[in-house]
């Protein structure tokens, strides 16, 4: 009964949800489409009397690229963002699906108008997004119930890695109401204290019992979410050989295909040298104010470890003093209050200016757009020492951006960060690249993307990890 019940509630909510969506959609869609006729023809009359016929086509392509967008930004996702978040997502959809239609329609049609009568139209975009965001929102909490959530945990540093249970909006959402330890307990114990719960968060606990509570998950309609250790994020990747009668998974170190091999470099000098054009004023400003407020070098550079520990020098703003590392230890920053960051690398840091000068090492060859962040030999050897896996992030050239840049904070742990960048190497094609390179621009908004390293420096003080036991699960 309360399985049909929890059905019948999703099925309900999921069509009325999906409408409301398109209807966003078709709005913004409306909206481009008034306003291209507008750009093209200037007056009524002449609307009329031209037709409609190719600016259709222009329409319809908008549609298909906002529509791709907002599936990169996450747009439409109620209930797991803030009502302000979503509305910056479908502005940032808005605005690159214009840029990319009208440099598209210029070289289609060998003639580049004056982009600036097309800007006005994110006016009435803006406030079609936050209305939008603020009533669904609304209407998605009405329909759609809280959960009752029960989290199944092993130790403290489990519970850290869901904290974000107990913040808003996810709150909303999942009202937790249980925590249970695992450590020592059975299935069947962990079953009856579960029973009648509508979500269970499963973090640290051994394969045996996560291979049971899925099962119950599906079989009771009870939503789970996992937190996996690093053997099911490799395994995720695995291949399925069709040559044996029985299910046989295969994994190997990552080879990528000639043709994408050939593709994402293309893509990497490309974006690397308009990112350069784009941002040479902000650079040759920057490259000033870190000159004039101590007189050291603009450019700081350091060993870092590219696909296969292929060492190279890593091209940055100097953000530091001078004097940072004079006894020559090599030592993470501590974050916004480190004493060691000046006024102007303080600043630099905030708003990622400091990662700029790296966009010649992509030219050169060294990294690329997109991958795991390439980490100084003497951290990574320090991680390795706990966590020997970490060098599995090796298995790709070292990148700007990546999953873990994108999706987690920059205090996020090694541990972490090592089960980010081997889903990145699981899912490595064009469409993850460009997700992960437009989703860039969006993070940097965002305060959480600046934190510091205080957890990194906590976790390497441990003498061991407390996920190591599950490592090979």
């Amino acid at each position: 009964m309360m399985t049909d019940r929890k059905a019948s509630v999703s099925n309900a909510a999921s069509p009325r949800l999906r409408l409301i969506k398109y209807l966003h959609l078709i709005l913004s869609v409306l909206l481009f489409f008034g306003f291209w006729l507008l750009f093209r023809y200037q007056k009524a009359a002449l609307i009329l009397n031209r037709g409609f016929r190719y600016n259709y086509f222009v329409a319809l392509a908008y549609g298909a690229l906002l529509m791709w967008f907002n599936g990169v930004f996450n747009s439409y996702t109620l209930g797991y963002f803030r009502i302000r978040s979503l509305a910056f997502s479908q502005f940032l959809a808005d605005f690159f699906s214009l840029i990319i239609t009208y440099f598209a329609v210029s070289l289609a049609w060998f003639s580049l108008w004056n982009p600036l009568p097309l800007l006005p139209l994110l006016v009435p975009q803006i406030i079609l997004n936050c209305v939008w965001s603020y009533f669904a929102t609304k209407y998605y909490y009405r329909i759609v119930r809280q959960y009752r959530t029960a989290v199944i945990y092993r130790n403290k540093n489990d519970l850290r890695r869901i904290s974000e249970l107990s913040g808003q909006p996810v709150e909303r959402l999942f009202r937790a109401e249980a925590f249970i330890c695992c450590e020592g307990m059975d299935f069947i114990e962990i079953r009856e204290q579960i029973r009648g719960f509508d979500a269970v968060f499963v973090t640290g606990v051994d394969s045996s019992l996560t291979n049971a509570l899925s099962t119950y998950c599906i079989q009771e309609d009870v939503r789970g979410f996992f937190l996996p250790p690093i053997g099911s994020v490799i395994m995720s990747g695995a291949r399925h050989i069709k040559s044996f009668s029985s299910p046989v998974l295969s994994v190997r170190r990552a080879t990528l295909p000639l043709e994408y091999r050939i593709a994402k470099r293309c893509s990497d000098i490309f974006f690397s040298l308009l990112l350069l054009i784009v941002c040479s004023p902000v650079m040759l400003f920057t490259a000033l104010a870190i000159k004039l407020y101590d007189g050291g070098p603009v450019f700081y550079r350091q060993v870092r470890l590219t696909k296969d520990g292929r060492r190279f020098s890593i091209i940055k703003f100097r953000s530091m003093r001078v004097d940072a590392e004079k006894d020559g230890v090599a030592r993470l920053s501590t974050g916004e209050d480190d004493p060691r960051i000046t006024p102007v690398g303080r600043f630099m840091r905030a708003h990622r200016l400091d990662e700029l000068p790296q966009l010649f090492n992509i030219l050169r060859g060294e990294m690329s757009m997109v991958g795991p962040r390439p980490e100084r030999p003497e951290i990574a050897e320090q991680y390795e020492r706990v966590l020997p896996e970490f060098a599995l992030r090796l298995q790709v050239k070292a990148g700007l951006t990546g999953y873990a840049q994108v999706y987690g904070k920059y205090n996020t742990s090694p541990y972490e960060k090592l089960e980010f960048d081997l889903l990145y190497i699981n899912q490595m094609n064009v469409l993850t690249d460009l997700e992960l390179m437009f989703n860039t621009f969006r993070i940097l908004f965002y305060k959480d993307s600046t934190e510091g390293f205080d957890s990194q420096v906590s976790w390497l003080s441990e003498e061991k990890d407390p996920e190591r036991e599950e490592l090979h699960v």
